[in-house]
C-alpha cells in the first residue's frame, strides 16, 4: 500500500485528537498559570493514542501521527492565552474571561500560527534541517508503538501519583503544605532557601533537561541569593514606601516584597534584551523562510508533480485565508478602540509581527524543543513596538492604550505558540512519512477546538484560586507570572508607572549577559560542546521565585543520572531521546495529574465559596519535612521508572 492510500486523517483520529487536545490544554492551562511553564504533550497524546486505536481495531502509524499532532495543540493554545490574556484581569478591563473575545483571540491567532508556519517547513525541516527533539522523540514513539500497553501504564501510574498528591497540598487536603521555605537574616543581609513540593515541577524539570535545569536555577539563584540580599542591605533606604510596607515583615515576607516591587524587574529587561538578540540573530533564517515559500508557490502552480510527503497547504489558498482571518482581527481592534486609523495600523503590526514572530518562535522549538521556547520574550518584544506605535496614534495618557497592546500580544503569542509547535509536529510528520497538508489542517482543528474551551477553564481558576497577586480571599493566588510581566510592560507605557530605572539596571545585565553569552557559545562552539546559556531562560529564572526553580533544576538532575547510569554520550541525541523516552513519559503523567486534579478540586471550591472545603483535621496536616520526603520519594520513582525504561528499550 502506497503511503497516499494509507489512513491518515480519519474520523476517529480527528475526534480523538480533539478530545485530547482540549484535555490537555486544560491541564497546561493550569501549569502555565501556577509555575509559568507549559509542556509539549505530543509524546503523551501518541502514546493514548496508539492504545485507544488498538482496541478498536488497530492504527496506522499515520494516524497516530495525525491525533498527536492535534493534540499537541493542547499545549501551544494553552501557553498563548495564559502567558498574555490574563492580564486584561490584572490590568482591571475585564472582570472575567468573556468566552467570545477569549475565543475569537485564541482562535484566530492559532489558525495564523499554521499558516504562517506552512512556508517555514522547507527552510527548517527539508533544506536546512533543524534538530526539533520533541518531534524527533515523538516519531521514535510512534515508530516504537508495537507495545502501547506499556506506555499508557506508565502514564496512569504517574498520572494518579500526581493527582493525589496535589489533592493532598494546600489547595485541597493541606496533608502537606505546597512549599518547604527557609528564610532568615544573617546580620543586615536576608538569606532565602527553598522548595515547591509540585511533583509536576519535577516533571518539568526532566523533560527539559539539565542545560535548561541549570540556567534557569542560575537565575533565580542572581536574584535572590544576591540581588535581593543587596537590595534589602544598601538600597532599601532609598524607597521610603517599600521600607514602610515591610517594616516589621518576616524574612519570608520581606524576601518576596523586595522581589516583587523591584528584583524581578531584572527578568523583564533581560527578557527585552534576549528578544532584540534572538530577532538579529534569526534575520538571515527569516528571510530564508520567505524565500522557500514563494519558491513552493511558484512550484505548484507550475504543475509540477509534487510527493504526498512533500505536499503543503496550496499557498495561494493560504493568501485567501490570511485575509479571511485578519478581517474579524481588524473588526475585534475597532471594538476596543472605535478608530478605524488606530484599527488598522493595530492589524497591520499583529500581521507582520506575527509572521516574523512565528519564525522566531520555530526556529528556537527547533534548537530547544517547543517546551524551551521563549514565547513569552517575543510577545514582551511584540507588546513594546506596539505599545510604541499606539503611544503615538492615542497619547500616553489613553486609558485604552495598555489593552489595545496586550491584544495585538495576545494575537502574536498565539500564533507564535502554535508555529513553533507545528513545525515540531512536521518534523515527527517527515520523520514518519506523513503528509504534510493534513498535519496542517489536523493542527487548525486542533488549535480551534483548544480555543473553545479556555475561556471556561480560565474562570474556573479564577474563581477558585485567584489569579496574579495574592488577596485575603486568595492567599496562593496562581501567579501568571508571563501575564503580569505583559501587564506591567503595557501599564508602564501608558500610566508611566513601571520602575524604568530596574528595567534600565535589568537591559543593561542582559547586554552583558547577552554579549558573554555569544562570546561563551562561540567558544563551547569551537571546543565541540553541548551545554548552552540562553539568555531567555535565565531571564525566566531571574523573573520567577526560586522556590519553582528548585525542583526544576532537580528533576533536571535525575534526567542527567539516568543519562550517567545509562553511559549514553551527550552527543549521541537519538540514544538520549529513546534513553528518556519513559522517563519523559512518566514526566508527562505528574504533570498531566497534578493539572488536571488542580481542575477538579476547582469545582468544590467555587461551588462552596470556600477555599478549604477540602482541608483535612488539623490533626492530619503535616509539615515541610513531610513534603520533602514526599518530593524525594517521587523523583526516587522518576528515577526508577526511567532507568527500567531504558533497560527495556
Amino acid at each position: 500500500m502506497s503511503r497516499a492510500a494509507v489512513p491518515q486523517l480519519s474520523f476517529r483520529a480527528v475526534v480523538l485528537s480533539v478530545i485530547l487536545a482540549m484535555i490537555l490544554a486544560a491541564a497546561n492551562a493550569y501549569l502555565g498559570l501556577f509555575a509559568g511553564l507549559t509542556i509539549a504533550t505530543a509524546i503523551p497524546a501518541a502514546v493514548v493514542s496508539m492504545a485507544v486505536l488498538r482496541v478498536l481495531g488497530g492504527g496506522t502509524i499515520l494516524e497516530n501521527n495525525i491525533v498527536q499532532t492535534g493534540a499537541s495543540a493542547g499545549s501551544s493554545i494553552a501557553a498563548g492565552v495564559i502567558f498574555t490574556i490574563p492580564a486584561l484581569i490584572i490590568l482591571g478591563y475585564w472582570q472575567d474571561f468573556r468566552y467570545s473575545w477569549v475565543l475569537a483571540i485564541a482562535g484566530l491567532g492559532g489558525l495564523l500560527g499554521v499558516l504562517f508556519s506552512v512556508p517555514l517547513r522547507r527552510t527548517m525541516i527539508v533544506e536546512e534541517p533543524l534538530a526539533f527533539p520533541e518531534g524527533k522523540a515523538a516519531a521514535e514513539v510512534l515508530k516504537a508503538g508495537e507495545n502501547p500497553g506499556e506506555g499508557v501504564k506508565t502514564l496512569a501510574v504517574s498520572g494518579t501519583i500526581g493527582a493525589f498528591l496535589k489533592l493532598a497540598a494546600a489547595s485541597g487536603l493541606k496533608l502537606i503544605p505546597d512549599a518547604a521555605i527557609g528564610a532568615t537574616f544573617i546580620g543586615k543581609f536576608f538569606a532565602f532557601m527553598g522548595t515547591n513540593l509540585s511533583p509536576a515541577l519535577l516533571g518539568v524539570g526532566y523533560i527539559v533537561g539539565l542545560n535548561v535545569g541549570i540556567v534557569v536555577v542560575a537565575g533565580s539563584i542572581l536574584s535572590w541569593q544576591f540581588a535581593i540580599p543587596i537590595y534589602h542591605a544598601f538600597f532599601l533606604d532609598t524607597d521610603p514606601a517599600l521600607a514602610a510596607k515591610i517594616a516589621g515583615a518576616s524574612a519570608e515576607d520581606l524576601g518576596y516584597a523586595i522581589w516583587s516591587a523591584k528584583i524581578r524587574y531584572l527578568g523583564v529587561g533581560a527578557m527585552l534584551i534576549g528578544g532584540i538578540w534572538t530577532l538579529f540573530s534569526l534575520r538571515k533564517s527569516l528571510a530564508s523562510g520567505i524565500r522557500s515559500g514563494l519558491a513552493a508557490a511558484r512550484k505548484n502552480t507550475a504543475g509540477t508533480v509534487i510527493a504526498e510527503t512533500d505536499r503543503d497547504l496550496p499557498m495561494k489558498w493560504m493568501l485567501v485565508a490570511l485575509v479571511l482571518f485578519t478581517i474579524p482581527l481588524a473588526l475585534l481592534y475597532q471594538a476596543i478602540v472605535s478608530d478605524w486609523l488606530v484599527s488598522i495600523p493595530m492589524t497591520v503590526i499583529m500581521i507582520v509581527a506575527g509572521f516574523l514572530f512565528v519564525s522566531v518562535s520555530g526556529y528556537l522549538a527547533g534548537l530547544v524543543g517547543s517546551s524551551n521556547n521563549p514565547v513569552s520574550g517575543i510577545t514582551i518584544a511584540t507588546i513594546l513596538f506596539a505599545s510604541l506605535v499606539l503611544l503615538l496614534l492615542l497619547g500616553k495618557d489613553s486609558s485604552i492604550g495598555a489593552v489595545a497592546a496586550i491584544m495585538i500580544g495576545a494575537v502574536v503569542c498565539c500564533a507564535a505558540s502554535v508555529g513553533g509547535d507545528n513545525l515540531q509536529d512536521l518534523k515527527a510528520g517527515y520523520l514518519v512519512g506523513a503528509t504534510p497538508w493534513k498535519q496542517q489542517l489536523m493542527l487548525g482543528i486542533g488549535a480551534f477546538s483548544c480555543a473553545l474551551v479556555m475561556a471556561p477553564v480560565l474562570n474556573l481558576l479564577a474563581a477558585a484560586y485567584g489569579i496574579g497577586a495574592p488577596t485575603p480571599e486568595h492567599p496562593n493566588a496562581l501567579a501568571a507570572p508571563q501575564a503580569n510581566l505583559m501587564a506591567s510592560v503595557a501599564k508602564g507605557m501608558f500610566g508611566g508607572e513601571l520602575p524604568w530605572n530596574f528595567i534600565a539596571i535589568g537591559a543593561v545585565i542582559g547586554a552583558v549577559i547577552g554579549a558573554v553569552i555569544i562570546a561563551l557559545d562561540e567558544f563551547l562552539k569551537a571546543r565541540g560542546a553541548h551545554f548552552r546559556v540562553p539568555v531567555l531562560g535565565a531571564a525566566i529564572g531571574i523573573y520567577l521565585p526560586l522556590e519553582l526553580m528548585v525542583p526544576i533544576f532537580l528533576g533536571s538532575l535525575v534526567a542527567h543520572f539516568v543519562e550517567r547510569q545509562a553511559g549514553v554520550a551527550a552527543t549521541d541525541e537519538d540514544a538520549r531521546d529513546r534513553l528518556h523516552r519513559n522517563g519523559t513519559l512518566f514526566s508527562a503523567g505528574l504533570i498531566t495529574g497534578e493539572a488536571l486534579m488542580g481542575i477538579v478540586i476547582a469545582i468544590p471550591i467555587v461551588l462552596s465559596g470556600h477555599a478549604d472545603v477540602l482541608a483535612a483535621p488539623a490533626a492530619f496536616q503535616f509539615g515541610p519535612f513531610a513534603g520533602l520526603v514526599v518530593l524525594a520519594v517521587v523523583a526516587g520513582l522518576l528515577y526508577r521508572a526511567a532507568v527500567r525504561g531504558s533497560r527495556a528499550g
